[in-house]
């Protein structure tokens, strides 16, 4: 699904870390996605989300967006990708939330989606919609990474597209976390894989959690 060259200018201009050659392939793999409710876990200042909630919108369906909007380990102060301009003068912590909400608004998809704002480990135990389209892009630590994958992934459909970001086999390429989540959604029998882009891997749910 081609994005509308508005939305593809600003998505561009809004920070984050997916190329656009990953982002076209998680659009493609939205577009398979049956109408229903998606979640995306990791947020950050909404470079995805652009990408994932102009299809939702097209597609009939509502796109949940699930952060702390505090930052990863690698976002804060004295990191590789720490940002000092998010920084929330008052607070002294890095805050992405802010940014989130202009980039809806410019984007006018303040309808199609919904935002979010607590830990994973705060959603899941009270979380019980199921899902037509999972994407994994929260916290890379191996620990956080295997909690989202059980926790939401028990909820996606059969069918459901479940697509997981930053996937590196060779942890020196960006760290091991995301690889095993896959490894352990096709180990387990329950997903197979349906396409790949850089980083970016696709699977679909092909029968019901046991």
């Amino acid at each position: 699904m081609r994005l509308d060259p508005a939305l593809a200018a600003l998505a561009a201009r809004t920070k984050g870390f997916m190329p656009e050659d990953e982002a076209a392939a998680l659009r493609q793999a939205a577009a398979t996605a049956a109408p229903g409710l998606w979640l995306e876990i990791g947020t950050y200042c909404g470079k995805s989300t652009v990408h994932l909630g102009a299809v939702a919108a097209a597609r009939g369906s509502h796109l949940v967006t699930l952060d702390h909007h505090h930052g990863s380990e690698e976002n804060q102060p004295g990191w590789q990708w720490h940002d000092h301009s998010l920084i929330d003068p008052r607070t002294g912590r890095l805050d992405t939330l802010p940014s989130l909400r202009h980039t809806l608004a410019d984007a006018g998809l303040e309808d199609a989606v919904s935002v979010l704002v607590a830990t994973t480990q705060q959603v899941a135990p009270w979380w019980t919609t199921p899902l037509t389209l999972l994407f994994l892009d929260g916290n890379h630590t191996d620990d956080v990474a295997q909690h989202d994958y059980a926790a939401f992934s028990r909820h996606l459909l059969p069918g459901g597209v479940l697509a997981v970001h930053d996937v590196f086999p060779d942890p020196r390429d960006g760290g091991a976390a995301p690889w095993h989540v896959v490894q352990r959604a096709l180990d387990e029998g329950t997903f197979t894989q349906v396409g790949e882009r850089g980083s970016l891997r696709l699977l679909r749910r092909i029968s019901p959690v046991p």
